[in-house]
């Protein structure tokens, strides 16, 4: 069995030869050939961890070689020929199931085409809408005021969104110069806002509304040219099977152990419906997995559920907000509350990869609808955070929280049509465009499309901008809104551009054709 050292490198490329040794060898007659051959294959057999048919085959041949003719030697070869045929396609079987499982996700070319125009969107809208919007005091309230699930669930009997308009919401978002939606099909409190046969607690079912919300926006983006994104919880503070996480743990469910089984099935099934019942979903948004971040051990399932994505539909995007680096098999990489590379929420403090990237930000200071939150951030400060995640080679999430009456809040719409005009004008500068080759700094960022170098000064005291260009030559440069001229002196490092004054512009864009 000596000639078992080859097989993992032989084998599989001349099976034959190699079985043809192991016949050979098997033959052997003398004590010490056996003694050799046993000891030798029994530190391989410890080191390769080999089936225990072949040790034991070889150890019976090692106890009686001496004593055997040649007509039982040729017995046991050939059954040692035989336990090494098993072993030898168990050791193949073996590499192939390793190999197997270290393959990496291959992203479709559906796929490789949305990640583009995900990236060239740069601009979407969040809604976080649900039973939690009749309490008026944020999406975690369930949680937060250990609310048992039986009682939080009665909000359903009563929540009638009288004024609820699809078409309406669709297109004030469309003007902000938004490109996508991503709404809460269900978020933590367990409630579907989709019609789903998995569960009567649904916005169907349960409510007097009797209608499928999910079904109707999803019918407008796409008939108004909307992309949809689809956010979906990984878990449930409602289901008694959803495994008791750091979060829900006061909601009266009565076994933390849940049953994971029965749970995961039931996410699975209602994303198959999602990306079933609906059209064109481009993105599903995932969230909740951080609340399992004090049991490191426990097993999700994500390359599953994954695969099961981009089955149904390969062009669908994977994004999971779990606040680490991209797992396998994800498409975008999400930053909540914060810039890639920043950390001042302290939820955004992985790695950057060179997946898209994505962060998400609430237009007041909730994601869900809060009546005593009014502190919306200004339109300066929105068109500013969008400008510095494009800058960031970033799309801008920014969220709204509907009103349980089915609108959208009337602060909101203002700050939805005041991005819209600036859009107008600026939105070249943004869509379509990746990080520019000057990166950020306290003065602002540059975006780019080819050639064309979008300098957005966000802040900046001075009427000068020096520009680390290093040996980039410049044909010429001028304001992107009145095409007149900037004057641009040549430095070492780069280039000084002399503006003539202070800008005083939400975002002075100077244009640069490399």
């Amino acid at each position: 069995m000596i000639t078992l050292y080859l097989f993992p490198k032989i084998f599989p490329k001349t099976p034959f030869l190699s079985l043809f040794l192991v016949f050979l060898i098997s033959l052997q007659a003398s004590f010490l050939s056996y003694y050799i051959e046993f000891f030798v294959f029994y530190r391989f057999a410890l080191k390769k961890k080999l089936y225990i048919c072949t040790i034991i085959t070889n150890y019976n041949n090692f106890i009686m070689g001496i004593k055997m003719n040649f007509k039982s030697q040729l017995c046991a070869a050939i059954l040692t020929l035989g336990c090494s045929c098993l072993s030898a396609n168990a050791m193949v079987a073996n590499d192939a199931a390793k190999e197997n499982k270290a393959q990496h996700y291959q992203p479709s070319a559906e796929n490789l085409e949305s990640r583009k125009q995900f990236q060239d969107d740069k601009f979407g809208i969040f809604l976080h809408w649900g039973l939690y919007s009749m309490l008026a005091t944020g999406e975690w309230t369930m949680t937060n005021k250990d609310l048992n699930y039986k009682e939080y669930a009665k909000l359903a009997g009563g929540f009638y969104p009288s004024k609820f308009d699809a078409a309406k919401w669709v297109a004030a978002i469309k003007a902000s110069g938004a490109k996508y939606i991503c709404f809460t099909t269900r978020h933590h409190e367990g409630f579907s806002m989709f019609k789903t046969k998995y569960s009567d607690y649904n916005i169907v079912d349960a409510t007097p509304f009797r209608r499928d919300i999910v079904k109707e926006l999803a019918d407008e983006c796409h008939k108004q040219g909307i992309a949809l994104h689809l956010y979906y919880s990984h878990i449930d503070w409602y289901r008694e099977d959803a495994v008791w996480g750091r979060t829900g743990r006061g909601t009266g469910r009565p076994n933390p152990k849940g049953n994971w089984k029965s749970y995961y099935q039931f996410m699975n099934n209602q994303l198959t419906e999602l990306l079933t019942n609906y059209g064109k979903v481009r993105c599903i948004w995932f969230d909740g997995w951080w609340d399992q971040d004090q049991n490191p051990n426990f097993d999700w399932q994500l390359p599953e559920q994954y695969a099961l994505i981009h089955r149904l539909q390969p062009g669908c995007l994977i994004v999971n907000n779990h606040h680490s680096s991209p797992f396998e098999g994800e498409d975008v990489q999400a930053f909540e509350r914060d810039l890639p590379g920043e950390n001042k929420a302290g939820l955004s403090g992985q790695d950057i990869s060179r997946l898209p990237l994505e962060t998400c930000e609430t237009m007041n200071g909730m994601w869900g609808y809060k009546i005593t939150d009014q502190d919306y951030k200004s339109t300066k400060t929105l068109v500013h955070y969008l400008v510095n995640a494009a800058g960031k080679n970033a799309n801008l999430l920014m969220n709204i929280g509907p009103q349980p009456d089915g609108e959208l809040p009337a602060v909101a719409l203002e700050r939805l049509a005041e991005m819209g005009e600036w859009m107008k004008t600026y939105g070249e500068t943004i869509y379509g465009t990746r990080g520019g080759i000057v990166a950020p700094h306290d003065w602002g960022v540059t975006t780019q499309k080819g050639n064309r170098l979008f300098v957005h000064i966000l802040n900046l005291k001075d009427k000068s901008l020096f520009l680390p260009l290093g040996n980039k030559k410049v044909k010429k440069a001028f304001d992107f809104v009145s095409k007149k001229p900037v004057k641009v002196q040549k430095c070492e490092g780069g280039v000084l551009l002399n503006l003539g004054e202070v800008p005083t512009e939400m975002d002075k864009v100077v244009e640069i054709a490399l």
